[in-house]
C-alpha cells in the first residue's frame, strides 16, 4: 500500500494556503521595524523588539504539531489548524498598523507571528502526510512558489499603493502611513481567502492509512522512521541538570561582566530548557510518559540523525535571513540613501524601496520553484542546497560594495534563488526521516533550529552593530552573508534517508 501521486492540480489546492500565509508573514517582515522606527524604536533596539517572532514560534509549532498528531475529525487532522490561525492572523493585520504606541505594536507582533505560527506548522507536516516521497520535492516547492508569490504582491504593495493609486506613504511623527496601513487591510483578506480555499479543496489521510504507507515503506529501505523507546527518567534528569546548569554559568557571566542585557534571554531560554527536561525526568519517574510535555521532550532527544545534521544547516540559514529582515531597512536607508530621519521624504522613499528589494528576492524564490525540482533530480537536493546558500552568502556580502539603489536588484536576485531552496530543501529531505504518526511533532520540533537562531540574533546582533561595528549596519549584511556560506558548507555533513529509499525501490523494480 502506498500514496497515490496527485495531481498538478491537487498539489496546487493543498498548497494555495501558504500564498495568504505568507502575504501576512512578508508584511510583517517588510513593515515592521518601519512601524517600530516610526513609533519611536532605536536601531540598537529593534532586535529585541523582533524576538517575539522566534519565540513564539518556539513555543507554539511543537505544540500545535503534537496537537495536530493527535487530531482527527470530520474536519481533518491538520485543516482545523489552518482555519483558527488564519482568522486570529487577520484580526492581527487589521489592529498592528493602529498601534498608538511601541509596546502595543510589539504586543500585537506576539500575537501575530502565534497566530501565523498555528497556521503554517500544519502546512508543513501536510505535505509529509498527503505525497509520496518522489513527490515532496515538489510539494515543498509548489509551497514556495506560493510564499514568494504572495510576499511578492504584499512586500511591494506600499510602493504599490503610494506611486500607482497615490496613497500617502508619509505621516506625522509618530504616526503609521496610509499606505502602510491599508497594505496590513489588504492582507489579512487575502489571507483569511486563500486558507479556506485549501481547507475546501483538499483531502487527508486518515491515521491508519498514513501508518500502512510507513509499514511499506520501512519494508522497502529496511530504515525505521526514528527511534521508538522512549527516554528514560534518569536520561532526562542528567540532560536537565547539564542544561540547567549552562544557564546559570550563563547568567553569572552576564551579571558579572555587564554585558548587553539582550543577552539574558539566550541564558533564560537555557535554564529554562533544563528545567524543562528535569520536570519532564520527574513525570517520566512518576509514570506520566503521556503527558504532552514529555512527549514532545522524548520525541526532541530521540530526533532522527538526519534532523539533527539539517539543524546545523538552518542555524546559518535563518540566523542570515532574520538578519537581513530586520537590518535591510536600516541598512539601505543608511548605507544608500544616506539618511536615518524615519519621518524624512528620503528615508521614506528608502523604506518603500526596501519593500521593491523585498518583492524581487520574493518574485525569484516563486519562480525557483520550478527550477529547483529539476536541477536537485541533476546533482541531488544535497548540492541544490548547498549551492543556493552560497549564492545567498556572496550575495548579502555585495551590499556592502553598492552606493546605487537600482544595482541592489541584482544581490536580491541572488537572495530569492537561496530563499526558494531554504523553504523546500531541507524539508524535503527531513519528512523521508519522520515517523508519520509524528509528522507533526517532528515539523513543530524541527522549527526549533530556525528560532533558536532568530533568538540567538535578536539577543547579540544589537550589540554586535552598535558596538562592535559602531552603528554601521551594512556590516551586519555582510555578517550575515558569511553565516550563509559557513551553512553551505554544512550541507554535506546531512544524510538523506530518501537516497537509501530511492535505491532499493528501483534495484528492485529492475529484478
Amino acid at each position: 500500500m502506498k500514496k497515490r501521486h496527485l495531481s498538478f492540480w491537487e498539489i496546487w489546492n493543498m498548497s494555495f494556503g501558504f500564498l495568504g500565509i505568507q502575504f501576512g508573514f512578508a508584511l510583517q517582515n517588510a513593515n515592521v521595524s518601519r512601524i517600530f522606527e516610526t513609533l519611536g524604536a532605536r536601531v540598537e533596539d529593534i532586535p529585541i523588539l523582533w524576538i517575539a517572532a522566534p519565540l513564539t514560534g518556539l513555543i507554539v509549532q511543537p505544540i500545535i504539531g503534537h496537537l495536530s498528531d493527535k487530531t482527527w475529525n470530520r474536519f481533518g487532522r491538520r485543516r482545523p489548524y489552518f482555519t483558527i490561525g488564519a482568522i486570529f492572523t487577520t484580526l492581527a493585520l487589521f489592529v498592528m498598523p493602529n498601534s498608538p504606541a511601541l509596546w502595543i505594536a510589539a504586543g500585537m507582533l506576539w500575537i501575530m507571528d502565534a497566530s501565523i505560527n498555528i497556521s503554517m506548522e500544519p502546512f508543513r507536516a501536510f505535505v509529509g502526510d498527503n505525497l509520496p516521497s518522489e513527490q515532496r520535492t515538489m510539494g515543498f516547492a509548489m509551497q514556495s512558489f506560493f510564499i514568494g508569490l504572495g510576499a511578492v504582491i504584499a512586500s511591494a504593495l506600499p510602493y504599490i499603493l503610494t506611486n500607482w493609486f497615490g496613497v500617502p506613504n508619509t505621516a506625522g511623527e509618530g504616526i503609521i502611513p496610509q499606505s502602510v496601513k491599508l497594505s496590513f487591510y489588504i492582507g489579512g483578506v487575502v489571507l483569511l481567502a486563500s486558507v479556506l480555499y485549501t481547507v475546501f479543496t483538499s483531502k487527508e489521510y486518515s491515521p491508519e492509512e498514513l501508518a500502512a504507507f510507513e509499514q511499506e515503506k520501512e519494508k522497502i529501505s529496511g530504515i525505521k522512521a526514528g527511534l521508538k523507546s522512549p527516554v528514560t527518567p534518569d536520561q532526562f534528569l542528567k540532560n536537565g541538570s547539564v542544561w540547567t546548569v549552562a544557564g546559570i554559568a550563563a547568567t553569572a557571566i552576564i551579571v558579572l561582566l555587564r554585558l548587553e542585557a539582550q543577552l539574558y534571554i539566550v541564558s533564560g531560554l537555557l535554564l529554562t530548557f533544563g528545567i524543562i527536561l528535569l520536570v519532564s525526568g520527574a513525570l517520566t519517574k512518576k509514570g506520566s510518559t503521556q503527558n504532552g510535555m514529555v512527549g514532545i521532550m522524548n520525541d526532541l532527544l530521540h530526533m532522527p540523525k538526519t534532523m539533527g545534521q539539517l539543524a546545523v544547516v538552518q542555524f546559518f540559514s535563518w540566523l542570515s535571513f532574520y538578519a537581513m529582515w530586520i537590518y535591510t531597512t536600516p541598512a539601505v536607508t543608511q548605507h544608500v540613501f544616506g539618511t536615518n530621519e524615519t519621518a524624512s521624504e528620503l528615508y521614506n522613499q528608502g523604506a518603500d524601496w526596501v519593500g521593491v528589494l523585498f518583492a524581487v528576492y520574493n518574485a525569484v524564490s516563486a519562480l525557483s520553484a520550478f527550477l529547483l525540482p529539476v536541477l536537485a533530480r541533476q546533482i541531488g537536493r544535497k548540492a541544490t542546497h548547498s549551492i543556493a546558500l552560497a549564492v545567498g552568502g556572496v550575495s548579502f556580502i555585495s551590499f556592502f560594495f553598492i552606493q546605487d539603489p537600482q544595482i541592489l536588484l541584482l544581490p536580491m536576485i541572488g537572495i530569492g534563488f537561496t530563499w526558494g531552496s531554504i523553504l523546500s530543501m531541507p524539508y524535503a529531505i527531513l519528512t523521508g526521516a519522520l515517523p508519520a504518526d509524528k509528522m507533526g511533532t517532528y515539523m513543530g520540533i524541527f522549527n526549533f533550529f530556525i528560532v533558536i537562531p532568530q533568538i540567538l540574533a535578536a539577543s547579540i546582533l544589537g550589540f554586535v552593530t552598535k558596538d562592535i561595528f559602531g552603528g554601521q549596519v551594512i556590516f551586519t549584511m555582510v555578517l550575515a552573508g558569511c553565516s550563509l556560506i559557513l551553512g553551505a558548507l554544512s550541507v554535506f555533513f546531512v544524510q538523506d534517508r530518501d537516497d537509501a529509499y530511492k535505491f532499493k525501490k528501483n534495484a528492485q523494480e529492475q529484478k
